[in-house]
């Protein structure tokens, strides 16, 4: 669905100095700097894959997601998506992409939802019955059926980002690129876009997820792709990413006796609650989570105890400091 081969995107920017004299001469003769946001990318995207494109600020993130929109023109490489190259086949590829992006909307303020949809209908050449078709099944599924004919700036901003991916999705795009897709919303609201989404995906479409909330990341995305520098730093999938940092579990424990929390090795504690409570980091190929079991349960009886993998924001944490490194 998606081919990258060595994309590369480089900026000239001038340096300007902060004096009136360095102010003067830069009018007449001015430093220019190369700034290189992308750095030889290379990925696939499989058709039907949601993939998380994760990166700190700066890393490139948004300058990739332009070229492979078709916005932004590379310095060097190439993009295939569905054969199409697209910066140069721009109007034949944007019929079969869709985009919805957090803090960009595509709805007008002053008119109802419903109306920009037939805005789009008319853009698209989309026929009068696949419209209805799309327009039913979308509005059912994101239950917004009674909203649409109110003007967009009575919504809520979970009305509107739901409103929003109907405008993505109305030309039934085959790709879908979110950026910050969720931003904002409130507990409810996301749930209802990720099952969104996730239907969506059932019925073929690719997503490309670009977002800082790693929560869609870790409920959406079998495969994360992180870049920092411009450069990929890791590409896999959310369990092998979980792994990054070893095979490591946190253990949230209870016991009934006064308990030492740093007497065995592989063992860290992360929060302290008592000498009876705490949460601790366990790596199992220093200790075996069955031997640590059997140890604290002779020395200290176990009481109560929850088991789970690292938080992925532990991981990504980690993952930004080893590539900044």
């Amino acid at each position: 669905m998606i081919d990258v081969q060595n994309l590369i995107k480089t900026y000239t920017t001038y340096e300007r100095g902060h004096s009136f004299k360095e102010a003067v001469l830069s009018l007449f003769k001015r430093k220019t700097i190369e700034v290189q946001a992308v750095k030889g990318l290379t990925f696939h995207v499989e058709v039907g894959e949601i993939v998380g494109f994760l990166g700190p600020n700066g890393a490139g993130k948004s300058t990739t997601l332009k070229m492979l929109t078709g916005v932004l023109h590379p310095t060097s490489g190439d993009v295939r998506i569905m054969n199409f190259t697209p910066w140069k086949q721009r109007k034949k590829y944007v019929g079969n992409i869709g985009a919805v992006f957090g803090q960009k909307s595509q709805l007008l303020w002053d008119i109802p939802p419903i109306d920009a949809f037939y805005m789009n209908k008319a853009i698209y050449g989309i026929e009068d019955r696949t419209f209805q078709e799309t327009l039913d099944q979308l509005t059912e599924l994101l239950d917004v059926g009674r909203i649409i004919r109110k003007p967009t700036r009575q919504l809520s901003l979970g009305e509107r980002m739901k409103c929003e991916f109907i405008m993505a999705m109305l030309h039934r795009p085959s790709v879908v690129f979110l950026d910050e897709p969720t931003i904002g919303l409130d507990v409810i609201a996301k749930e209802k876009i990720r099952e969104f989404i996730k239907e969506m995906n059932k019925q073929g479409v690719t997503f490309i997820l670009t977002t800082h909330d790693l929560e869609d990341v870790d409920q959406l995305a079998r495969r994360v792709i992180v870049i920092n520098h411009g450069e990929i730093v890791f590409d896999d999938s959310i369990s092998a990413l979980r792994n990054f940092l070893g095979a490591k579990k946190t253990v949230k424990l209870a016991t009934e006796q006064p308990a030492d929390w740093e007497a065995f090795d592989g063992v860290e504690v992360l929060k302290l609650e008592s000498v009876h409570e705490a949460e601790l980091e366990l790596d199992t190929e220093k200790l075996p989570l069955k031997q640590f079991i059997q140890l604290m349960n002779e020395r200290y009886t176990i009481h109560d105890m929850s088991i789970n993998a690292l938080p992925i924001e532990r991981v990504i944490k980690e993952l930004y400091a080893k590539s900044y490194a």
